[in-house]
């Protein structure tokens, strides 16, 4: 068993829209020197059976986790649930929802693209996939590199599937407070996800995560792998400011996200694994 070490608790798998099975995510953890990973597929916890048998044979901590998106100062927010141990509950019925409406969105995505002369397919996309609810863009994004429609995933979204691009297909998005409402009713707890991708200056971002603890969050997301180290360090005085715990990962996608590894990121990240006590004593 590892001893010590780093944690990540932000990494994806292909049950979500990350390359990799769930059970190869505490494998690279073991690998990488940490004690404990968060398995945080996109709105679904299907992986997390054979990630947890998996992690118990490696000797590593498994969190059990996922992430939502939500509506939130006018942007879409991310949003990390830790803990999910229950199996039913308020969280998981508003996960089953968030999942219908991704397969709906998908196939007004498959037509959007259709519609636009480029020859990728619904049935295709879901080959690319875990299975149909496992679909996500940068599935689509690879099959468009596959067909020459794109140089790369992160030009495929440029080019195709970003916010206001040509095949762009939004999908349904949680306030941040009900989820969280959610996450407590379920023994679950709420951290936001790599805080800058709001896009706000410095004073609307504080207040923003003021209205987050209040609405019962967690964590904040400050030692993320994208960030430098002055961010990260100002993101940690934010979450010691709203009494929020500082939590980290490198939000690992496999190949979809190249030059990642899980507990490293880039290869200077390094959170702190006493987060995760501080985040377990904050569960309902």
């Amino acid at each position: 068993m590892v001893v010590g070490g780093v944690i990540d608790l932000h990494l994806h798998s292909n049950a979500s829209d990350g390359t990799d099975p769930p059970e190869m995510i505490p494998e690279l953890g073991a690998a990488a020197g940490c004690r404990a990973v968060a398995l945080t597929d996109h709105d679904t916890l299907a992986g997390l059976s054979a990630a947890g048998s998996r992690a118990a044979e490696v000797g590593i901590e498994l969190v059990r986790g996922c992430e939502v998106s939500c509506a939130f100062s006018g942007a879409t927010t991310h949003v990390l649930v830790y803990f999910v141990d229950a199996d039913e509950g308020p969280l998981h019925d508003e996960l089953a929802r968030l999942r219908q409406d991704r397969v709906a969105r998908n196939r007004l995505l498959a037509e959007r693209l259709a519609a636009l002369g480029a020859p990728v397919t619904y049935e295709e996309a879901v080959e690319q996939a875990a299975g149909e609810e496992s679909l996500g863009r940068p599935h689509f994004a690879a099959l468009l590199v596959a067909k020459g429609m794109a140089e790369s995933v992160p030009d495929a979204f440029d080019r195709w599937l970003a916010s206001g691009r040509p095949a762009y297909v939004p999908k349904a998005r949680v306030p941040p407070a009900d989820l969280a409402a959610k996450a407590k009713e379920s023994g679950a707890v709420c951290a936001l996800a790599h805080p800058l991708s709001l896009e706000l200056g410095p004073n609307e971002l504080d207040r923003a995560v003021g209205e987050l603890a209040e609405a019962g969050f967690a964590g904040l997301e400050a030692h993320y792998a994208a960030y430098g180290p002055e961010e990260r360090r100002a993101l940690v005085e934010l979450a010691s400011r709203h009494d929020l715990v500082a939590t980290g990962g490198s939000d690992y996608h496999g190949t979809h996200k190249p030059g990642l590894a899980v507990g490293v990121g880039r290869g200077d990240l390094a959170v702190p694994d006493r987060a995760l006590e501080l985040l377990a004593a904050r569960r309902p």
